[in-house]
């Protein structure tokens, strides 16, 4: 597990384009990386996994 990013919600946020209430339902769908507990108060979401489905949306974007 070397090299592992994590971001913020404001990174994520900016990354994928959505707001932080659109992140949050699509984490509750099933259809969004879940974040990972940092701390009591702190959570982040691993980088490769945002990417992940960054890519997958473009997969599909190709496909149809």
């Amino acid at each position: 597990m070397s090299n592992v990013r994590i971001l913020r919600l404001p990174q994520v946020e900016s990354r994928v384009g959505l707001h932080k209430s659109a992140i949050y339902q699509r984490i509750a769908a099933g259809t969004f990386p879940r974040p990972v507990k940092l701390g009591p108060r702190a959570s982040g979401w691993v980088e490769a996994e945002v990417d992940g489905w960054l890519e997958a949306r473009l997969e599909e974007r190709a496909a149809a």
